[in-house]
């Protein structure tokens, strides 16, 4: 009987310590603080949601035009809890004279991750320098 009793304590102690030391099965997106912006100037726009992850956020929305010959972007930067940027982000396209949608991570590599994520509806230039034409901060 003792032999039969070892193999199966075994099995079950490696069970029991796969699952414990295992990390969580599919850590989602709905797992993590998200937050709503809205940077509106006139009838062009950029909106949509920030994610805040340990290290980084996504900032992803939809931004809006409705002159071809004024082109809009979005730019997030983020920003630890005593007003310093950690990172930048430029939207890789712009839209002119339309809307689309947009996802961008923007890192936040320190302890805690982003406390303030600041929002900028910009003139969609594809160089630098991008002209901020209205920001808005969220968060802390």
């Amino acid at each position: 009987m003792r032999t039969r009793i070892a193999p199966v304590l075994t099995a079950t102690a490696l069970t029991t310590g796969m699952l414990l030391g295992a990390p969580a099965a599919g850590a989602h997106a709905a797992d993590y603080p998200v937050s709503n912006f809205d940077v509106t100037l006139g009838n062009t726009y950029t909106s949509g949601t920030i994610t805040w992850y340990n290290r980084s956020v996504v900032v992803a929305g939809e931004h809006k035009s409705v002159d071809p010959a004024n082109c809009r972007g979005t730019t997030a930067f983020t920003l630890d809890s005593g007003d310093n940027q950690l990172g930048r982000e430029y939207s890789l396209y712009s839209v002119c004279g339309a809307s689309d949608t947009f996802s961008m991570t923007v890192s936040a590599d320190v302890p805690g991750g982003a406390a303030v994520v600041r929002v900028c509806l910009d003139d969609g230039a594809k160089t630098p320098p991008v002209k901020y034409l209205l920001c808005k901060r969220y968060g802390g």
